[in-house]
């Protein structure tokens, strides 16, 4: 079975809690990352702050989010490991093979995301017409762009 497409890298991994200023507290102020953005949106209940470690295309976002509403769903503080991010070099077929394959979607299809890039979702839980998901876990497919294709094939 071969795939059309990579998973190149981590692109992110979500933390939520009830505070991100409890969370910056571990990830800024003790671990050192840097904030370079934020995200709020009513639909998806989320305010975050976006920070990254290392630099350049194999820079890695740790976006820290808290609820707008904790007593609304959705709940970005449960799980507080809310998602990671992959990048894949071509979404569109990543999506179009992982679907024939089984593997369950989170609705809402290819869209642009927090950071600007296109992203889906992998479901956290299967069914019985998709019996593949992420047995507990969101993942989130995030393309890459260009320039984080061209150096991760550099060394491969």
């Amino acid at each position: 079975m071969q795939r059309p497409f990579t998973v190149l890298g981590i692109q992110q991994i979500a933390i939520g809690g009830p505070s991100k200023e409890r969370l910056k507290s571990l990830w800024v102020d003790m671990f050192g990352l840097q904030v370079v953005g934020t995200f709020r949106s009513e639909k998806e209940n989320v305010d975050e702050d976006i920070a990254v470690l290392g630099s350049g295309p194999f820079k890695v976002e740790v976006d820290l989010m808290e609820p707008i509403d904790p007593a609304k769903k959705p709940r970005v503080d449960e799980p507080p490991l809310n998602h990671v991010g992959l990048w894949i070099d071509h979404l569109p077929l990543a999506v179009e093979w992982l679907t024939q394959q089984g593997v369950r979607f989170a609705p809402g299809g290819i869209r642009k995301g927090a950071a600007g890039h296109d992203i889906c979702f992998l479901h956290p839980r299967s069914n019985d017409q998709f019996p593949i998901a992420g047995e507990g876990v969101l993942i989130e497919l995030v393309q890459a762009p260009p320039e984080v294709i061209a150096a991760y094939a550099a060394m491969a």
